[in-house]
């Protein structure tokens, strides 16, 4: 018995996110008395498959095959379900990305393993198995019971943040067998954007709506997301306008963002974009109108005209860089 990690990597590094698995992962097993054994799949250097260490695993299997390259979701879930089978795990950890929702359900069907997305804490108990997790676009929560022997949890981003438990991590070598012919998906090109914060790794985003009322006006918008370090984003009719790119999009029908601090300059919170947004640590809200959604998901407002407000806010932010 063992509680089994899938940490995915990113060119080779490990981010924010697969540490906050780590450290989820790694609670999970303090509480069942048993152990956290992390995978990684693909080229990793020995100094980085160690810092999973850090975050409380006790053993990293390292899976290193040049066809695992680039994600095929079948080639990786056998892959990843042959490492259950190995450490005997009845408890697997994944992250909340788009790469856990390709490939979980593919673990779960080969191991007949039951499968919760977007586990918002700690299991409630461990007999019967029971998880929380937000429904309803973070209106409610539910606690999901497990009736099978092995157990699938995909953990929100940002839901439990990243909690050093320092452990001497062995590393392993594992050898997964995976025929050729669950490798179905041929990558002839990748384009990779450079330059800016990629908005699900954004600490800090600071978006806007309608509210500023025009492209034209999104350059304070922009010096303030310079100065605080953070990625720009913006609401659907700002991409639909073309105002913005469709990559900024964040809400239910674009990118569902997690970071410790969002700033909604102008944007009223339709429930598709509070949805998208919801699992945000912090959110500031600045619009004119009092009666906007967005500050029922609000946990400080300011009531007033964006484009006032942001010189504002840009000179204090200034002054307080100059000062620490």
């Amino acid at each position: 018995m063992s509680v089994l990690i899938y940490t995915e990597n990113f060119d080779g590094k490990f981010k924010k996110s697969t540490f906050e698995t780590v450290s989820y992962g790694a609670e999970i097993a303090r509480q069942m008395g048993t152990t956290a054994i992390a995978l990684s799949m693909g080229n990793v250097a020995d100094d980085d498959l160690k810092t999973l260490g850090n975050y409380g695993a006790s053993k990293v299997l390292h899976f290193n095959d040049a066809r695992f390259a680039n994600l095929d979701n079948s080639a990786f879930a056998t892959a990843i379900a042959q490492a259950v089978e190995k450490e005997g795990a009845n408890v697997v950890i994944m992250s909340g990305s788009n790469i856990a929702k390709a490939v979980a359900p593919r673990v779960s069907v080969k191991l007949k393993a039951g499968l919760v997305f977007a586990v918002s804490g700690l299991p409630k108990k461990l007999s019967p198995f029971t998880v929380p997790k937000k429904v309803f676009h973070g209106k409610a929560f539910a606690d999901v019971v497990f009736n099978s022997a092995i157990k699938i949890l995909s953990i929100a981003q940002n839901s439990f943040g990243v909690k050093e438990h320092l452990q001497n991590a062995a590393i392993e070598a594992f050898d997964a067998k995976v025929d050729d012919s669950a490798f179905k998906t041929k990558v002839t090109s990748v384009e990779k954007s450079t330059g800016k914060i990629i908005l699900t790794d954004a600490e800090v985003i600071v978006s806007g709506g309608r509210g500023m009322k025009s492209p034209e006006n999104w350059k304070p918008l922009e010096e303030l997301a310079g100065i605080l370090g953070a990625a720009t984003a913006c609401s659907r009719p700002v991409s639909d306008e073309g105002w913005r790119p469709h990559s900024e999009h964040v809400g239910q029908t674009g990118k569902i963002i997690a970071p410790n601090l969002y700033i909604a300059c102008g944007i009223s919170g339709a429930i598709q974009h509070l949805a998208g947004v919801s699992s945000s640590k912090v959110i500031v809200a600045i619009n004119s109108d009092k009666e906007a959604p967005i500050f029922s998901a609000a946990d400080y407002g300011i009531i007033g005209d964006a484009q006032k407000i942001l010189p504002e806010l840009i000179t204090a932010f200034r002054k307080f860089k100059s000062e620490n």
